[in-house]
């Protein structure tokens, strides 16, 4: 029988090596016994599994959950079940068949747990975590968790009752790894892990880091669900994601782009149904996802995360969020995912502490809290936790079949001061303040992003004149295909705040971003961050009354989609949303029906046609080659024109004024090569709100009167607060 010593561990679930003594094994005189913990039974007993015989009841140790009994009879392992009747049935209920847990051998192979350790596995979502699988004849789940510093670990869940005794991990000795295979669990089953760190003390229970699937919030466990199914990029969509494409993103909040009457989330088959269609319908190229990744607070809009692997369970399974995918692709649209891997939240559900020390966090709070969203900074110089979210980007880009990650927070991961006092952060090995590990891993997350999933993008929010984010990383920079333009969205908002009678003094803030346009591969965003917090929207931000305000945003409209860069617009903005964005309520759906904002969704939607038809609007969009100034210093006028080129011979004239007057015959410099010009779009027509004024259908004559320092001009009628497309006649 098994020794006091170890029973007594068996019962309080902190055996050191629970596998050495449950299950089958021979005793000293050759002799099998088998020892099983069952909490809550009344009866086991043992089972030929081959021939259904009953072999031997086993016997309950006094104060415990501990069945055992010795096999008369056989000297060689066999196959067994466990037949068990619990307490809690009634008494005709016939017995329960089980498999053992504790019949099988270790599941994870050698490479593996080398790989895992050494942090180069490139999916280690295959390895750790969740998975159904099928060993020999029997179904079941195996999970695995790293946790080095723990004593014991145990998977609860459903299929045991939460009962950390019935199911101790194998510690995988040297790699820190903790499996089991679970037969009768299975996919749908609610689990968690069980902990006890170095002193033995009981952790909280933990979510699982590799979990597919979670419970609605605010319950925390994790759930057994099926690995997606490899998910290529279609045929195409590698051009479509290219520095000389059209792109034109979307960003959407799911959660408040469409609620139910009663407030409720749309699910994943919901939006499907509706938001490719409208996104298409509207020109857009791209959805951005604010993070979908499972997140405990409706209020941090999904950026602070606990599921790194995980759809949010807020519009329904995973299945659903497969099936979005899918009508995504069917309307030619792409998905881009904002991928959040610079910081987590500290529930204890999640990473922190995870096993009783700071594994994925750093442990000096100097570099491993966040002071502005009171959030933990994963810890970069672990290679465990590199592969943890490189792991991460391949699965999102693999296995659910978007087109590549927005990049969250990528300023505050490069340096170590970032929105830190002297004195609260710690100099790199070099005595600098770059985090060189955070700075490696965006490297390698790149370049396996480019290897392992060519044609997918990836994208930077980064803020800092930092040098070479979207340049290759055997150039020496960070591999980041485009980088947002934060600069130029600040500066030509600004201009925008101003009354149009003091913009002449800003003039250079509209001008200033072709200074630097084409040292990144830049998106121009206007992002969800420049409508919230008190900041109105973007209509809010426009001056002068109604028509004026209107007018002035349709202008800038036309000056960003004719500017140098990928377009990024957030949801609501396409229709002129007068009010700061609520992650709580649906858009203002209703005011399509006014024809002021109408008109802007009608003007959003001929941009991104006429970016999409005219090569010469984005092919060139991050070359110097492809942008020409006519004009950049007529500030007394606030008068802007510029050419597009697209390197083959084709160009697009845009002319913007920001003022309230009507330019009459204005003299606009001409490139040579081109004798008519014709009005494309004018963002001051009625269709869209306007006045109407402009150059109406016709040719526009270039003649030889020089302007802007060339020698043939045309004579333009600009209408007030609008830009003007022309097309070579």
């Amino acid at each position: 029988m098994l020794s006091n010593q170890d029973l007594q561990a068996l019962n309080h679930a902190n055996h050191h090596d629970p596998f050495a003594v449950l299950g089958l094994h021979t005793d000293d005189g050759g002799s099998l016994w088998v020892r099983t913990m069952l909490p809550g039974a009344s009866s086991v007993a043992v089972v030929d599994a081959e021939n259904e015989r009953r072999l031997v009841d086993l016997t309950l140790r006094d104060g415990g959950a501990l069945w055992e009994g010795k096999i008369p009879r056989r000297k060689q392992r066999f196959d067994y079940r466990l037949a068990v009747r619990w307490a809690s049935d009634p008494a005709d209920t016939p017995e329960s068949m089980y498999v053992d847990a504790y019949s099988f051998g270790p599941q994870l192979t050698d490479d593996e747990l080398y790989y895992l350790g050494e942090g180069s596995h490139l999916r280690p979502f295959e390895s750790l975590g969740a998975h159904a699988m099928r060993v020999g004849e029997i179904d079941g789940i195996r999970f695995a968790l790293w946790a080095p510093n723990a004593r014991r670990v145990s998977v609860v869940g459903s299929f045991n009752s939460w009962d950390g005794r019935r199911h101790m991990m194998r510690l995988r000795h040297g790699s820190g790894i903790w499996e089991i295979f679970v037969p009768h669990a299975m996919i749908g089953d609610a689990y968690k892990f069980e902990l006890l760190d170095r002193s033995g003390s009981m952790l909280p229970l933990k979510a699982d880091p590799y979990a597919r699937a979670a419970e609605m919030r605010p319950a925390t466990a994790s759930i057994v669900a099926a690995m997606p199914p490899a998910a290529p990029l279609p045929e195409g969509r590698a051009d479509a994601n290219s520095r000389h494409a059209p792109i034109s993103i979307y960003e959407v909040h799911l959660g408040s782009w469409r609620r139910h009457p009663d407030g409720s989330f749309h699910s994943w088959d919901d939006l499907a149904a509706a938001l490719p269609t409208y996104v298409a319908d509207l020109g857009f190229t791209h959805i951005e996802l604010l993070p979908i990744t499972e997140h405990p607070f409706d209020g941090s809009w999904g950026y602070q995360t606990l599921g790194m692997y995980a759809p949010t369970a807020r519009f329904g399974p995973p299945e659903g969020f497969a099936r979005f995918m899918d009508a995504c692709r069917a309307a030619g649209i792409g998905v881009l995912l904002d991928w959040v891997p610079a910081h987590f939240p500290s529930d204890p559900v999640g990473l922190a502490q995870f096993d009783g020390t700071a594994l994925y966090e750093y442990a000096d709070p100097r570099e491993g809290f966040h002071k502005d969203w009171n959030t933990l900074i994963y810890n970069f110089s672990r290679h465990e936790v590199r592969n943890f979210l490189v792991g991460s980007a391949l699965y999102w880009i693999e296995r659910q079949g978007i087109d590549g990650l927005r990049v969250d927070a990528v300023a505050s991961m490069l340096y170590r001061d970032y929105s830190r006092n002297p004195g609260e952060w710690v100099p790199n090995v070099e005595g600098g303040r770059e985090n060189l590990e955070a700075i490696a891993f965006l490297r390698r997350t790149n370049e396996v992003v480019g290897v392992e999933c060519p044609g997918a993008m990836t994208v930077a929010e980064e803020s800092t004149a930092f040098p070479g984010v979207s340049a290759p990383t055997y150039h020496g920079g960070l591999g980041f295909h485009f980088k947002w333009n934060m600069g130029w969205m600040h500066d030509t908002l600004k201009y925008m705040e101003q009354d149009a009678v003091h913009r002449k003094w800003h003039h250079d803030k509209m001008s200033f971003g072709l200074v630097y346009a084409f040292s990144e591969n830049f998106v121009l965003p206007l992002s969800h961050d420049e409508v919230v917090h008190g900041k109105g929207s973007i209509l809010g931000k426009m001056r002068g009354d109604d028509w004026q305000r209107f007018a002035n945003l349709r202008a800038y409209y036309g000056f960003m989609w004719g500017h140098p860069g990928k377009k990024l617009l957030f949801m609501g903005q396409e229709f002129a949303q007068p009010t700061e964005w609520n992650h709580d309520v649906e858009l203002p759906w209703h005011l399509l029906g006014d024809e002021r904002h109408g008109g802007v969704l009608r003007l959003v939607r001929d941009l991104n046609a006429l970016y999409k038809s005219q090569p010469a609007l984005h092919k060139l969009d991050c070359d110097g080659a492809g942008f020409e100034w006519i004009s950049s210093h007529d500030a007394d006028h606030s008068v802007f024109a510029w050419l597009r080129r697209d390197g083959d011979g084709n160009a697009v004239m845009v002319v913007s004024n920001f003022t309230p007057v009507p330019r009459e015959g204005f003299r606009i410099g001409a490139p040579d090569g081109v004798d008519r010009w014709r009005e494309a779009l004018n963002t001051d027509s009625s269709f869209y709100g306007g006045s109407n004024l402009g150059n109406g259908s016709g040719e526009i004559a270039v003649d030889d009167q020089p302007a802007h320092g060339r020698s043939r001009s045309v004579s333009l009628t600009i209408p007030p607060l609008a830009t003007l497309f022309l097309l070579p006649g």
